[in-house]
């Protein structure tokens, strides 16, 4: 098993913006919100222009999550199960109707591309690490994050789980909560904050399944102080435990 300390989080959705209507939406939860994108103020004009509403989602939670000193210093892990997908489609079908397509915007639907406005914006030169994973995105960033951490325990680690709703061309083929959503955990070795345990779950209790991501899930169960969480279906399950 093993154990990380959540020193801060962050979160984002379109109607819930700050630490207090999380904390809300925590002890009262509902669906999340479709559509929508922070507005990003932090970010230089030039660079905010050219981040697309999943660029947006994820650098908020990353700057809100850290302080300035410690974005500058901290490693990443962006797990996201789409991606600019969204934006993919949109060059494709431009491609097929024979229109000119931008090469600025082609650059940012690679995978790895809020990493790079992150380290851009932040001034951030540390080690990054993208994420993506189908239904188990989430836990699998997260086993990313605690592997940096045993790599370098001195050294926190920046979780930032984001996606936005699929095009109509692939919605139809995921059976998934539909969400504008991003979730930044900061984790560490020690330090203030709840030291929470991870590892496979073994059990053959099958759990509901919430009707929003499983990064969202896991904030729920952090703000509410729940002690055990278990996500995942079929041979793949993750608990989190509360261990001290």
């Amino acid at each position: 098993m093993n154990a990380a300390v959540l020193r801060s989080w962050s979160a984002w959705s379109p109607g819930r913006e700050d630490r207090a209507a999380w904390q809300q939406w925590a002890h009262a939860p509902e669906p999340l919100g479709r559509d929508g994108r922070p507005e990003a103020r932090f970010l230089p004009a030039m660079l905010r222009r050219r981040c697309s509403p999943l660029s947006r989602i994820v650098l908020t939670a990353a700057f809100e999550c850290c302080s300035e000193t410690e974005r500058a210093e901290v490693r990443t892990v962006f797990a996201s199960r789409h991606g600019n997908i969204n934006e993919s489609i949109d060059l494709v079908e431009s491609i097929a109707r024979k229109q000119p397509v931008s090469p600025t915007r082609f650059s940012h639907t690679v995978h790895n591309a809020q990493a790079g406005l992150f380290s851009i914006a932040a001034e951030n030169r540390q080690t990054s690490s993208s994420i993506a994973a189908l239904e188990d995105t989430f836990a699998c960033g997260y086993i990313e994050a605690l592997t940096h951490l045993q790599r370098d325990p001195e050294r926190c680690v920046l979780l930032i789980v984001a996606d936005v709703p699929l095009a109509p061309t692939f919605a139809a083929l995921v059976d998934e909560p539909a969400a504008s959503y991003g979730v930044g955990l900061l984790l560490g070795t020690d330090g203030p904050g709840a030291a929470i345990a991870f590892d496979a779950a073994r059990t053959d209790t099958v759990a509901g399944r919430p009707a929003w991501p499983d990064a969202v899930e896991f904030l729920r169960w952090y703000l509410c102080g729940e002690t055990d969480l278990c996500l995942g279906s079929g041979p793949r399950r993750w608990r989190w435990q509360r261990a001290g």
